[in-house]
């Protein structure tokens, strides 16, 4: 069992290594088919210099052509990666062997390592430009759609779901004439019902809404935020998205039992 999760963690890292290179390209607006470069110097780096976290500490964080720093973005979101897919891995190895999980689970973990992959680069992306991009967004509802169908959810049920996750901020959207919240969220909260269900989409807003006070609250009390500031919701919008995918049921036990 550790042999797996080792496997899963170090191809968490590899897929965490491609997200920032997503994000970049995305913020940038280029292909994915270039060879990685530096973003200071451009130039090529090479594959030795390119290894999830390990090139980082090899190179104690800088270029190694105009020795740069290298932002603490790249092995973090490697990491994060690595230890959110043994998480998915061990969130569903609770309730299957290790057989069963290979044999039946596999639908499971794809759609589970998916969501956490764009809940990530959602996450990055919004917390250094404040914008949720549509083309992650809406291929994301659709690919998640069909998972979720594929691992027999309820069709009425997921389109609901959507509704309530589109419509709550579409409706914040048409009362503040866009000043609240942008179109982005609205498209996150669509894919977070058609990814979570009911009632989860509920609780993921939420959580999500909680966390964003507490963090604002705390940065304005810190002298970093003043009232009235612009937040970067889908930050955490996407946090409560992947609490939610863990631990909701655990949560809703935890909340129907207070009373």
């Amino acid at each position: 069992m550790f042999i797996v999760l080792i496997f899963i963690f170090l191809f968490g890292l590899i897929i965490g290594s491609f997200l920032n290179c997503l994000i970049w390209r995305l913020h940038k607006k280029e292909t994915l088919l270039n060879r990685s470069y530096c973003p200071k110097c451009r130039k090529q780096i090479s594959w030795y210099d390119n290894l999830p976290v390990l090139s980082f500490i090899m190179l104690y964080g800088k270029c190694r052509k105009c020795r740069e720093k290298i932002s603490w973005q790249y092995p973090t979101v490697e990491l994060a990666t690595g230890i959110l897919f043994v998480m998915a891995f061990a969130n569903n190895f609770q309730f299957f062997s290790l057989r069963e999980i290979w044999q039946s689970q596999t639908i499971q973990l794809s759609r589970d390592f998916f969501l956490i992959s764009v809940m990530v680069v959602v996450f990055i992306y919004d917390l250094r430009w404040y914008l949720i991009l549509d083309k992650v967004t809406l291929p994301a509802c659709l690919i998640v759609f069909i998972f979720n169908l594929l691992l027999g959810y309820n069709l009425l049920n997921l389109l609901i779901s959507g509704i309530i996750g589109g419509g709550f901020f579409l409706l914040q959207f048409l009362i503040s004439r866009g000043r609240w919240i942008g179109g982005g969220d609205i498209r996150l909260g669509l894919l977070m019902g058609l990814a979570l269900g009911w009632p989860g989409v509920i609780l993921a807003i939420i959580i999500s809404y909680f966390l964003g006070s507490i963090i604002g609250i705390g940065m304005i009390l810190a002298g970093k935020k003043q009232w009235g500031s612009e937040v970067p919701l889908g930050v955490f919008l996407a946090a409560g998205a992947i609490i939610t995918l863990f631990w909701q049921a655990e949560i809703l036990n935890w909340y129907v039992n207070l009373f």
